[in-house]
């Protein structure tokens, strides 16, 4: 299925996307051959075939949570431009006028 220049350019639009002539060009080309995959996809008898949210089973491999040592505070703002106490210091960002 291949794509107008129009509807290349009304899905740059609603992906609000400024596209150049030779990324309309380019960008058909791959979202023509995106729904082409899909129309195969639509040969196939899908209907015993359970919704998946992965296509390869997924196990947790986190580790365990587990308490361990930490930075000191002066270990944590040895690296900070400034610090007031234990904390890293910042500069404000809202105005004083401004309610967040």
């Amino acid at each position: 299925m291949a794509l107008s220049k129009q509807e290349v350019l009304k899905v740059g639009t609603l992906s609000r996307i400024r596209l150049t002539e030779a990324e309309v060009e380019k960008f058909g080309t791959q979202l023509s051959a995106i729904l082409g995959y899909v129309d195969k996809l639509r040969e196939l008898d899908t209907r015993n075939v359970e919704p998946l949210a992965h296509a390869l089973p997924i196990h947790n491999v986190l580790r365990p949570d587990e308490p361990r040592p930490s930075l000191t505070p002066e270990e944590a703002l040895g690296g900070a431009p400034e610090a007031a106490g234990d904390f890293f210091r910042v500069p404000r960002v809202l105005d004083e006028g401004t309610s967040a």
